[in-house]
């Protein structure tokens, strides 16, 4: 069974636009938790 796609690929730099949109905000997200976490263990003690 052969799938036929309706609309063409998408250029490479429109998917490597949101390949790196991505990465730049899951990396945002990452170190936004990170720092939260940061406060947290602070507030409780944790700190150096």
């Amino acid at each position: 069974m052969k799938h036929e796609h309706s609309h063409e690929a998408r250029p490479l730099w429109q998917r490597l636009a949101w390949l790196l949109g991505l990465w730049c905000a899951s990396v945002l997200a990452l170190g936004g938790l990170a720092y939260l976490l940061r406060l947290f263990m602070r507030a409780a003690g944790f700190g150096t």
